[in-house]
């Protein structure tokens, strides 16, 4: 299959609570859903009829068959998701309470096989011609896989579509400062940065939007995206900024809506939409993820997104 987009980093089984509203310790049953954010995002561009692939990799264990076997489902091809010998795939678990900003508990440890990635996993040939590559800012917060996405940048050379996902985890970084640094010097070697106001504050030390915007610009970025909940999505290029109100809905799970948009972003970008018109699209996937439960399954087709438009 010629791809349209390959996304690199998290994945992971989420389980959702099927009570909201409680705590963690009063749900009594979950439901199973495909996760993590760069496999999220090639899920909601694969609805949105994009051929996809995500480079990631799992533990040898059934979790593992899980995530290969719903990433078909979804339409994604798992010719990029390798295997990490005596690590377990992932598993985040989610308290919906408060529904629209739920915490997450990750398993991840000794360390998440994303995160060994190393330059033998990388199909070169598809990093250097996709039309459009995603990477992510917790794809640099430890080796092997830090070192094995810089030189993914490094190979891609600046190429057009080349898009930075933030998703800042604090829970992974020893600190901010070190988080500043990698993922600073990612922007760089990028042409589409995407994150929310606290991602961008992480990233070029100021979570007011228009400042952020412009450092970003001037670090080489040819659009920025910033995210400003309930205020809308900012979008800036060298020839201006355009603040995007959001969509009003009522919220079920947070969770996900930014892979929504993500998803959509890719779409708007490979179908040479101007930044306003994405933002637009963006948010209206990013809305219809917030008002269902679950990530991967909660992804909207373009029908949807019209329908809601």
């Amino acid at each position: 299959m010629t791809l349209d987009a390959l996304t690199i980093g998290r994945v992971g089984v989420d389980l959702y609570p099927e009570q909201s509203g409680v705590p963690l310790a009063k749900v009594s049953t979950f439901a199973k859903s495909l996760g993590g954010t760069a496999t999220n995002v090639a899920v909601a561009a694969a609805r949105l009829g994009r051929r996809t692939s995500v480079l990631t990799k799992v533990g040898p264990d059934g979790f593992g068959d899980y995530v290969r076997d719903a990433l078909r489902e979804f339409g994604v091809s798992a010719e990029h998701v390798g295997t990490a010998q005596n690590l377990q795939t992932p598993v985040v678990f989610c308290a919906l309470d408060p529904p629209a900003d739920p915490p997450l508990l990750f398993y991840r440890s000794p360390i998440a096989p994303d995160l060994t990635l190393t330059e033998a996993d990388v199909p070169w040939d598809v990093v250097e011609s996709v039309p459009l590559l995603w990477v992510t800012g917790t794809g640099v917060s430890t080796d092997p896989a830090r070192g094995t996405q810089r030189k993914i940048l490094e190979r891609r050379a600046g190429r057009e579509h080349t898009v930075l996902d933030l998703d800042y985890r604090p829970m992974f970084w020893p600190d901010v400062e070190s988080a500043r640094a990698e993922i600073g010097w990612m922007l760089d070697h990028v042409t589409v940065a995407v994150g929310n106001r606290t991602e961008a504050e992480v990233a070029v030390g100021t979570a007011d939007p228009d400042e952020a915007a412009r450092r970003m610009l001037a670090r080489g970025v040819k659009l920025a995206v910033i995210k400003k909940g309930a205020e809308g999505v900012l979008v800036a290029t060298s020839e201006g900024s355009w603040t995007v109100p959001p969509q009003r809905i009522e919220v079920v799970c947070g969770l996900g809506a930014g892979d929504g948009f993500g998803g959509a972003l890719i779409h708007g970008l490979l179908s040479g939409w101007d930044p306003v018109r994405i933002a637009h699209y963006a948010n209206a996937a990013g809305a219809l993820v917030a008002s269902r439960l679950a990530c991967a399954d909660a992804m909207p087709t373009a029908g949807e997104i019209e329908e809601l438009l």
